[in-house]
């Protein structure tokens, strides 16, 4: 099989190149090579490789600057992915996409089901959810898959910026009113690359058949402010930090250009009634993350 790999640079792509290794020949396009912001690069790069499968972890994912920055987000968040499901239906390729839970408008006090409506209350959402809808319209087989708080070793993330405050501040304060699942990058690459290893038939057969929009996330439920203790508790690799007070505030005395989902947990159960797949709690994978850190 040949995979067509982009934002290889990004959390999740950088993780997927290795965990889909096993699965075919990944081909890695960085935004160098097809700019995401180009229709025509995206088609000319597409038509030359010839894939099997796209898979397209590559997004705008600055969320308070896609405030003042709509038409760029708009064009990487939902042009691009139709651009991509569009060449990919003319290939007889399938493509696999990753959304977010920034879709739903955090009114919910149960786990978002792929059923429940979106409402996104920022661009950044907006624009993931018109990819969403995108893919969906032009009929290609695909695989949907909504994250949520995606942390890891590399690239811009909750887990690095404290770890980068702590070094620098005594004190540091934290929202403690927003809700949500922290999903470690590697954790995200490891579960495509298990639903994609399910395929008995040629993947574009697996996913016309069991494809779809589907939820993934660590299991589990936190806030920000938590999720930061839970941090400096198990981080000892970075003992030696300034930080004396970690401090719980409210998301009204942190106000952002974005407004966010007070509560954007998502249900899996859908993920794994099909596929069999869970990734463990948030704590224990956190856990994980910082003794691959150390």
């Amino acid at each position: 099989m040949k995979i067509l790999l982009t934002g290889v640079t990004g959390q999740v792509g950088w993780e997927l190149q290795r965990s889909l290794m096993t699965l075919g020949k990944v081909i890695p396009v960085s935004r160098k090579y097809m700019d995401l912001t180009q229709p025509n690069s995206i088609r000319h790069i597409i038509q030359e490789v010839k894939p099997d499968l796209i898979v397209n972890p590559a997004a705008y994912t600055a969320v308070d600057k896609a405030e003042s920055e709509p038409e760029l987000a708009t064009s990487i968040n939902g042009i691009a992915p139709s651009v991509m499901a569009e060449e990919a239906k003319r290939l007889g390729a399938a493509m696999i996409h990753y959304s977010t839970d920034y879709v739903f408008d955090g009114t919910n006090t149960t786990p978002y089901t792929e059923l429940d409506k979106p409402n996104p209350q920022n661009i950044y959402g907006k624009t993931k959810l018109a990819g969403e809808e995108a893919i969906a319209s032009v009929g290609v087989p695909h695989l949907i898959l909504r994250t949520s708080w995606v942390y890891g070793l590399r690239g811009k993330n909750f887990l690095l910026t404290m770890q980068k405050l702590a070094q620098e501040r005594e004190e540091i304060k934290v929202v403690n009113d927003q809700i949500g699942a922290p999903t470690w990058s590697r954790a995200i690459a490891e579960i495509t690359a298990q639903i994609l290893s399910q395929a008995q038939q040629n993947v574009f057969d697996f996913l016309a058949s069991k494809g779809g929009l589907y939820h993934l996330t660590a299991s589990g439920q936190t806030s920000w402010y938590e999720f930061a203790q839970e941090i400096f508790a198990h981080d000892i690799q970075h003992k030696q930090r300034k930080l004396q007070r970690l401090i719980a505030i409210t998301s009204k005395e942190y106000p952002t250009a974005a407004s966010r989902p007070a509560y954007s947990l998502l249900n899996t159960q859908k993920l794994s009634d099909n596929f069999g797949l869970v990734i463990p709690d948030w704590q224990h994978t956190l856990q994980l993350v910082l003794a691959a850190d150390n």
